[in-house]
């Protein structure tokens, strides 16, 4: 998993849980079925581990576990946080040296153990202690070391990072040259936009350091901008391709194949549009709708949830050659029930109607 996050760059957190955690879903469509312990050990230190920090939250294409190595490369961003003076809420006076002094007495704490995350209203109803401890995280005061129960446990980034990146200090241009050199690895081939995207930079910020980055110019067929290609990326293009490599699986809608909405279209001929905020009657696909990726393409949607120890397919729709896409979409079903716990898998509606009983019985088949 250390492997992957470092290949990717970035790995999407949310709130979310349907199988499971999309950071999680990031890594079992990598990795296949891996145990989830061992996944969540690799984001984030055990309470019990020694040593400094393997990786850091930060914001990044959205709230991200990133290498810990690219913390140098977030410099420019935590210093924009500090010329501007805030994010979301006004910073409380006094309220972050108290929280430092805190940490620097009893060690890592949550927002609860300081003194309570929210005021009592809606989500976004901080306590100060909790707007003062997540504005020290974007200044790069304090980092998050673990997660309890999905809260973040915060620490001082002075204990808790090598001094090898603690330390370091590239100005923005550098800063920004490595961030798109790590989109455009993980990308393979990407536009200016993509690559902007990547990190949530800007095109002028990208365009002024992509040619001194190592990434190579290319032309893409059917597209309508200039393209940057990784030199690793286009030998293996030329060697033919990972054949054989190629996974059958679900993909959570925050995975970065997927993220960037215009760049799945130009990639997949495929829409892709995370459907859990619209009211229930608008969702075409359902609530959290997973894209269903076969053979290297994007093929369908699968909308997942669990009733007990049974994985329900929803809504399976196969938009692309769906009646070869079968075996694809059974096995991808019944990884994901083993992976998640589930004996059986239940499958209610599919798109084209005439494949739901065909899937059924590729599914069952399986057992």
């Amino acid at each position: 998993m250390p492997g992957v996050l470092r290949r990717l760059g970035a790995v999407q957190l949310d709130t979310i849980s349907v199988l499971a955690r999309s950071h999680e879903l990031v890594a079992y469509a990598r990795l296949g079925p891996v145990g989830r312990h061992p996944v969540e050990a690799a984001y984030w230190r055990r309470p019990d581990e020694d040593g400094p920090a393997r990786t850091f939250e930060y914001w990044s294409h959205a709230a991200c576990v990133l290498p810990v190595e690219e913390w140098p490369a977030f410099a420019f961003r935590r210093r924009a946080y500090r010329r501007r003076g805030w994010r979301w809420h006004e910073v409380p006076d006094n309220a972050c040296a108290g929280v430092l002094d805190r940490l620097r007495a009893d060690g890592a704490l949550t927002a609860t153990d300081l003194g309570g995350a929210k005021r009592g209203g809606p989500w976004w109803d901080w306590s100060e202690v909790k707007i003062a401890v997540e504005w020290l995280l974007d200044l790069g005061e304090v980092v998050c070391v673990e997660r309890r129960g999905w809260r973040r446990v915060y620490d001082l980034a002075e204990r808790a990072l090598p001094a090898s990146v603690l330390h370091a200090d590239p100005d923005d241009d550098a800063c920004v040259r490595r961030l798109v050199r790590v989109a455009g690895r993980a990308l393979g081939v990407a536009t200016v936009g993509d690559l902007a995207d990547y990190h949530r930079l800007t095109r002028s910020m990208v365009s002024g350091v992509v040619p001194d980055t190592g990434l190579v110019p290319v032309a893409v067929q059917g597209w309508r901008e200039p393209a940057w290609a990784d030199p690793e990326a286009l030998e293996l293009a030329a060697d033919g391709g990972p054949a054989g490599r190629h996974r059958t699986t679900l993909l959570s809608p925050f995975d970065s194949l997927v993220w960037d909405r215009r760049r799945t279209l130009r990639l997949f001929s495929f829409t892709h549009a995370l459907e859990a905020y619209k009211p229930r009657p608008a969702r075409r696909y359902g609530y959290f709708a997973m894209p269903l990726l076969v053979g290297g393409r994007l093929l369908g949607r699968v909308d997942p949830a669990r009733t007990g120890r049974t994985l329900v397919a929803r809504l399976v729709s196969v938009e692309s050659r769906p009646r070869a896409a079968l075996p694809g979409v059974a096995r991808a079903l019944r990884e994901a029930a083993e992976w998640t716990g589930c004996h059986d898998v239940a499958v209610e509606r599919v798109e084209p109607a005439e494949l739901r009983g065909p899937l059924v019985a590729q599914v069952a088949a399986l057992r």
